[in-house]
C-alpha cells in the first residue's frame, strides 16, 4: 500500500476567516513555532521559471523533497501555477526536475523577512 498524497488543483473547502470560533483558535496558535526545515539538508539549486523567451533563470535553495513534491526557497515571489524546472547537482551531473507551483508565500521567520525569503511548494511532474 502506498501513502502518496495527491494534490488537487482546486480548493473544495470554503473557510469563513471572520468566524469568531476560528479567530479564537488562530489567536491561541499565534505563538507556536514549528520548524520543519531542519530535517532536510538545504541544497543550492538553479531554477528556470516559465518557458521560451519569457523564462527566468535564478539561483535558489531546495529545502525539502519527497517522491511527489519539492519546497524551494528564493529571494523573490513566484506565482501559483508557474511551471518550474529545478536543476539539482548530482555528483558531476545535473538532475532536471519539473514541477508546478501549488503554493507560494513569503517566509514567516524574522530572518526570512529580513532577507526577503519566499517559500514555494511544487508538485513534481
Amino acid at each position: 500500500m502506498t501513502h502518496r498524497k495527491e494534490f488537487s488543483d482546486l480548493t473544495t473547502n470554503v473557510v469563513d476567516w471572520s468566524n469568531p470560533q476560528l479567530e479564537s483558535l488562530l489567536q491561541k496558535t499565534e505563538s507556536w513555532q514549528l520548524d520543519n526545515r531542519g530535517t532536510f539538508t538545504p541544497q543550492q539549486i538553479h531554477i528556470q521559471i516559465g518557458t521560451g523567451d519569457a523564462s527566468i533563470s535564478e539561483a535558489a535553495v531546495l529545502v525539502w523533497e519527497n517522491e511527489g513534491a519539492l519546497v524551494i526557497q528564493t529571494r523573490f515571489p513566484v506565482q501559483q501555477g508557474e511551471n518550474v524546472r529545478v536543476d539539482k547537482p548530482l555528483g558531476n551531473d545535473i538532475q532536471a526536475l519539473w514541477g508546478a507551483v501549488i503554493e507560494s508565500r513569503a517566509g514567516n521567520r524574522s530572518d526570512d523577512q529580513a532577507n526577503d525569503v519566499h517559500l514555494h511548494w511544487l508538485r513534481k511532474r
